[in-house]
């Protein structure tokens, strides 16, 4: 999500009502519920992950079928745009279903909401802001080119197109990953394009992600994850650049798996007048922490 695309979610939380209760209960009830469908199939084979911002060149069998849930928290930054915040916290909710078409080819169906929360400095006195917002419905295509377990490189190619009615945005990557012996790497070179405020703005958005891991036992791996995010409005600045860095844990079983990752940011420069009011970090359109945990059910 770009910084124009966060700052319209603070303009539109100022006239909208805070979170009900009863909205985020259906929203659990209903992950539940598809939680809960899933342990009762039985197709393929799950496709585990030992990161949550890399992806690995792997992709699922020809009929294995998975549900994925994602929960990202963004938390601490001090300025979004004109609006100066204290206490901020971004939740990020994806729930995946992911189909193998074939051995090389894969797709997923997301289903993307967000729950953002603030305290708004720029009213006196201080108001707390939140808000719950459907971010649309995206289809990943994944497409293994080289197998890594057949060459020296696992290549796999990437496209995801969103569309949440008042927004749209188109992503691609490049995937490539290898592993040796109890070691696995995987890097991402991606894309996208966003068009906001009801389709009427872009943003282009540049993204590189490294991911070494190395499994201990059977179940547990450990590693480090790095990703370095970019945003250009309208094409025509390079407007800011941050840095994550921070370890990965990943669990897995026979039909299912989890993988955690804590990502500090370690260094961000906002190329337009620093309005997050920091000389080394990027708090404006980046936040200094981020964490995503993911797991995966086998169906």
């Amino acid at each position: 999500m770009g910084a124009e695309e966060r700052q319209s979610l603070h303009d539109s939380a100022v006239n909208r009502r805070e979170i009900k209760p009863s909205l985020m209960n259906r929203y659990w009830n209903t992950l539940t519920g598809a939680v809960v469908l899933g342990c009762g199939l039985s197709i393929g084979h799950g496709d585990e992950r030992r990161f949550t911002y890399a992806y690995e060149p792997e992709t699922l069998p020809a009929g294995g079928l998975e549900f994925e849930q994602w929960v990202t928290l963004r938390t601490q930054r001090t300025s979004g745009g004109a609006v100066q915040q204290g206490n901020y916290n971004l939740w990020e909710f994806r729930e995946e279903l992911e189909y193998g078409v074939t051995d090389r080819y894969s797709v997923s169906l997301y289903v993307n909401t967000a729950a953002e929360s603030f305290r708004d400095y720029s009213q006196t006195p201080a108001i707390d802001r939140s808000s719950f917002d459907f971010q649309g419905i995206s289809i990943e295509n994944r497409y293994m080119v080289l197998n890594p377990a057949d060459h020296a490189l696992g290549v796999t190619l990437y496209l995801e197109p969103r569309f949440s009615g008042s927004e749209a945005e188109v992503e691609e990557k490049i995937i490539v990953g290898q592993r040796y012996g109890a070691w696995k790497w995987a890097f991402n070179l991606s894309h996208s394009t966003e068009w906001l405020d009801n389709l009427h703005s872009v943003e282009g958005e540049f993204e590189a992600v490294l991911g070494v891991a190395r499994d201990l036992g059977k179940h547990w791996a450990l590693g480090i994850e790095a990703r370095d995010h970019n945003e250009l409005p309208d094409y025509r600045i390079w407007e800011n650049t941050a840095l994550f860095l921070g370890p990965v844990v990943s669990y897995r079983q026979e039909k299912w798996w989890a993988a955690l990752t804590v990502m500090p940011q370690v260094y961000g420069a906002n190329f337009n007048g620093n309005p997050g009011g920091n000389s080394w970090l990027d708090l404006e359109a980046h936040e200094r922490v981020n964490v995503r945990l993911m797991f995966g059910i086998e169906l």
